[in-house]
């Protein structure tokens, strides 16, 4: 292995454990909404950020490895299938308007992220609890949506043109 080969290895790894924690402090931190399952997204900041600076196959590998680290941490199981099929559908989503969308901003492309995942999830909560009622809650989970992958990609943004010029 080589010297870049070895940084890169060692800097995913701490952004997995970042995005873990991130993750993990997000569960406890009750939002203003009545909305089960609501999170601010804030650890999307570190997947966004991966793809954009190391690439697709390290997001989507990042995301998916936190959704199950987070299982681990957090004990939920129930937690994981929505957290899994959340960051499945946001980081193809991700990957796909970044790389195919040239006029979409970071905002516009944390947006479509925030979009699937809540889709994703809301699927998943249909398909576990059996009640396609459960659909009414997307529309509320979509605005919040738009509030918080338009901070997500703000920062995301920031953040990955400061990797970038530091030479990461």
């Amino acid at each position: 292995m080589n010297r870049y080969t070895i940084r890169k290895q060692v800097f995913l790894g701490v952004l997995l454990a970042v995005a873990v924690a991130v993750g993990y402090i997000e569960t406890m931190i009750p939002l203003p909404v009545a909305m089960p399952g609501a999170r601010l997204g804030l650890s999307n900041v570190v997947i966004l950020t991966t793809i954009v600076v190391f690439g697709s196959k390290e997001g989507f590998s990042l995301a998916l490895l936190k959704s199950v680290l987070l299982m681990l941490v957090t004990g939920s199981v129930t937690g994981f299938f929505y957290s899994f099929s959340g960051a499945l559908l946001s980081s193809i989503a991700m990957i796909l308007v970044y790389r195919y969308v040239k006029s979409a901003s970071m905002i516009g492309v944390s947006i479509a992220g925030s979009f699937f995942h809540n889709l994703g999830q809301v699927l998943m909560a249909i398909y576990i609890v059996k009640n396609p009622g459960l659909l009414t809650y997307l529309p509320l989970l979509l605005i919040l949506g738009l509030f918080t992958g338009y901070f997500v990609g703000l920062t995301a943004d920031r953040v990955s043109t400061h990797l970038q010029k530091i030479g990461v």
